[in-house]
Order: structure tokens, then sequence, then C-alpha cells
């Protein structure tokens, strides 16, 4: 193993660490989505084959797991991003820098903490719902792909993170961003199908890309997976990773270039 894998290694084990000692970083990642995924199933327990358009599932449970698993991400990567921000208002940061640690390392061991976080948490939430009577229709093939693309979810929302604590170095500043991902989530088909969608929420919806992965990973759920819309899901989950993670490393650059 290379020294820059190694500093990845060691760096990300460090923020795993980091997050499980602090209740304050893992518990709303975890309970908030569990407790919206039981709320919206006693609510809703009675949609399926009753709503016209709802897909034929066996229990609402099914359609809403995947949605609690994108929202338990969401939080727990701006939970990260806030973590990388105290880090530079702490001046743990600073130390890294003027270490020999690899500049990689710096962005990839938080990345590989984000995707860790992300396996633990879709594992947890599949494992909840299934407890619950939740089945995964597409087998273990359809579970690998959930798992998948949620971990790829997961290192495209520590990116952004990353990003947000480095241009304003305030924890602060990344925690106030939550809102903005919050919408994002419920203007998509995370929680209600789109097909039982009208108007302009139907419109934001069908253009929101959140949707487009959360379909992916349902139907791996519920059933009626193609490689077509695996790929899809894997590829959205790509595509912002690309640009996240991309954004995060020139953010980085002009970070040490001040510093210099």
């Amino acid at each position: 193993m290379s020294t820059a894998a190694r500093q990845t290694v060691a760096l990300a084990w460090r923020s795993i660490l980091t997050t499980v000692r602090l209740p304050q970083a893992w518990f709303p990642a975890l309970f908030f989505p569990l407790v919206l995924m039981a709320i919206f199933t006693a609510s809703f327990g009675g949609a399926p084959g009753a709503v016209p358009g709802f897909p034929p599932v066996r229990g609402f449970l099914d359609f809403a797991v995947c949605g609690a698993i994108v929202q338990g991400v969401l939080i727990a990567g701006t939970s990260a991003g806030a973590a990388f921000a105290t880090d530079i208002e702490g001046g743990f940061f600073d130390r890294l820098v003027a270490s020999p640690t690899s500049r990689v390392a710096i962005l990839t061991g938080r990345l590989g903490a984000s995707k860790a976080l992300g396996l633990f948490q879709a594992v947890l939430f599949i494992g909840i719902a299934w407890l619950a009577g939740a089945r995964v229709d597409g087998g273990v093939t359809g579970f690998i792909v959930v798992i998948v693309i949620a971990m790829l979810f997961a290192a495209a929302v520590g990116g952004l993170g990353v990003y947000l604590a480095l241009r304003t170095g305030s924890g602060e500043a990344v925690q106030g961003m939550f809102p903005l991902f919050f919408a994002l989530l419920f203007f998509s088909s995370a929680f209600f199908p789109i097909e039982t969608m009208t108007g302009w929420y139907a419109a934001v919806a069908r253009a929101n890309p959140i949707t487009y992965l959360v379909e992916a990973m349902r139907l791996e759920i519920i059933g009626g997976a193609t490689i077509w819309t695996s790929l899809t899901g894997i590829g959205i989950a790509v595509g912002l990773g690309a640009i996240t993670i991309g954004a995060s490393a020139l953010a980085l650059r002009r970070r040490l270039r001040e510093a210099a």
C-alpha cells in the first residue's frame, strides 16, 4: 500500500471515529430518517392500491426505505462538511498542510469516511425495514445495487460538504445549508411517487436528479429494475460526485494557494 493510500485510510478512520464519538454528528442521520419512514408508512400505508398511479408494491414501507436512505446520507454529508470546517477552524487542517501528508489524502480520507457511513446507513435502514416486513424483490443483486448507489451518493454529498467547508471555513455556515438539501429531497419522489404529482410540483420533481437516483434504488426494492434503471442511478450518483468532488478539489487547491 502506498503512502498516500495509508494516509487516506488513516484520515478516513479518524473521521469515522470522530463521528462515532459525537452523538450530535450521527444521531440525526439515523433517527430522523427512521422516524419519518415510520410516520409516512403509518400515514400512507393504504396508498398502494388505493391512490391512482401508485406503483404496485407489497407495502408502503418497501416504497419509503430508499427515501430514508437518501435523507440519512444528506444529513450525514452535512455533518461531515461541518466537521471538516471544524478541523479548519481548530487548526487541524493547517497542521495537516504543514506535515508531509498527501494533499490528495486530505480530500480522499474525508470522502472515504462518507462512503463508509453511507454503506452503514443503507445496510441498517434496509435491515430495519426487512425486520418490519419489507423485502428486496431484486434479491442479492438488487441489494448490492442499492448499496453501491448509496455509497456513491454519500461521496457526492460529502464532496459538497467539503467544498462548502473549504470555501467558508465555518461549521455554522455548512450546517446552514441543510434546509436547502432538505428541500431538494422533498421536491423529489423520495417519499411519494411522481405519477401522483401534478402541476409545478411534478415539473420540479421531474427535473430533480434526486428523483431518478431514488427511483433507481426503489425499483431494486419493489421489483421492476432493469440494467438501464440501475445504470441510470449509478450514473447520476457518479455525475453528482464528479461535480462536487471536482469542486472540492479546486477549492482545496485554492485554499492551499492562499495559505502559501
